[in-house]
């Protein structure tokens, strides 16, 4: 953002941001505004870093691990 001087320049500057807001399609407002937000990190990983990502991650393998031998267990005692 330009350095602004007076109260003249921030309505000037105030005004040319709308009316190229008003100028821009909305269909490429809205394509815009999708692609900023898929390049955005998760909101987990910009506020705290990778440490409660990495457990997140952890701890949903670790659930998958524990259903699918769920199942296995529940297979072999429908065998028996």
């Amino acid at each position: 953002m330009a350095k602004i001087k007076g109260a003249n320049e921030l309505a000037k500057y105030m005004t040319e941001q709308f009316v190229t807001y008003m100028e821009t399609p909305k269909e490429q407002r809205k394509q815009t505004r999708s692609s900023a937000k898929a390049l955005r990190e998760p909101w987990l990983t910009r506020w705290f870093g990778w440490g409660p990502a990495s457990l997140m991650i952890w701890w949903k393998i670790r659930a998958e691990r524990q259903n699918t031998s769920a199942i296995k267990r529940a297979k072999t005692q429908q065998e028996l």
